[in-house]
């Protein structure tokens, strides 16, 4: 077989070679590339990595990745280093007029992956958005939603923005409020005849998968009713199980509420 295929690429261009040595060099790189990143996922298994560790990783190998191609590539073809410093200065041009907002990108994933503004797996607010943080890439941070669904932030975004990171001490502890009109009930009544029965009865359904007992307090008191906060805890990392429990405690709360309006009237 190779007897037949030798006297074929004798005859080539040295221009077509060279492509060819091109495409079996990128084939050969990307074929390492995946090799090294299963062998990262196997070991951060066996060591109990922290997810943002591996991702850290995959982000290292990846830069390396593209800088060993490129260098494979210029030499291959016999690049001059004027080539090079050309090279540069269109890249350098083009980016300054069409795509600085992918390279502020890259430049803002550097930063949030240093700076450790919070980690793969924590649960945040960023600006008007929350979610679970799932990769953090040089280019953006994906957010698993309330809505169940992955969103992409550009990390520029992720930099202008206000971060509130909810999660603490291996717990996402999450604050949402519950606002309900005036009624004859005071805010101690409220408290104990609707915020605790509705713990109660939350912690004896879901006690086995929470990591404590929800805290409730009283928050303002305006013209059109009164608002509670309400904090759960739920285990880092199970952001689907935050989407699910928050609204049964919410419902629970305004269940008991809505009896004992009944019993007023």
């Amino acid at each position: 077989m190779l007897e037949e295929i030798l006297p074929i690429l004798r005859e080539l261009s040295p221009e077509i070679i060279k492509i060819l040595e091109s495409i079996v060099a990128l084939a050969s790189v990307a074929l390492i590339y995946k090799l090294v990143s299963n062998y990262v996922t196997r070991v951060g298994d066996g060591l109990e990595l922290d997810d943002h560790i591996r991702n850290s990783i995959r982000l290292v190998i990846r830069v390396v990745t593209i800088v060993v191609g490129a260098t494979i590539i210029f030499r291959i073809n016999n690049l001059p280093t004027e080539w090079f410093v050309g090279g540069s200065a269109l890249i350098g041009a083009v980016v300054g007029f069409g795509s600085s907002q992918t390279i502020n990108n890259v430049a803002a994933g550097f930063y949030v992956i240093l700076s450790r503004p919070f980690r793969v797996k924590d649960y945040v607010k960023i600006g008007d958005v929350e979610g679970q943080i799932e990769e953090i890439s040089i280019n953006y941070t994906k957010l698993y939603t309330p809505s169940f669904n992955l969103l992409l932030i550009p990390n520029t975004q992720v930099m202008n923005n206000r971060v509130l990171n909810c999660t603490h001490e291996g717990h996402i502890k999450y604050l949402f409020s519950i606002n309900v009109p005036h009624t004859e009930l005071s805010n101690d009544d409220f408290e104990e005849k609707c915020l605790k029965p509705a713990v109660d009865e939350f912690m004896q359904r879901f006690s086995d998968v929470i990591s404590r007992r929800p805290e409730y307090l009283f928050e303002s008191s305006s013209n059109f009713g009164r608002s509670y906060k309400i904090r759960i805890f739920i285990p880092k990392g199970e952001a689907k199980l935050l989407y699910e429990l928050q609204p049964e405690l919410y419902d629970l709360v305004i269940t008991y509420w809505d009896k004992e309006k009944k019993i007023k009237t």
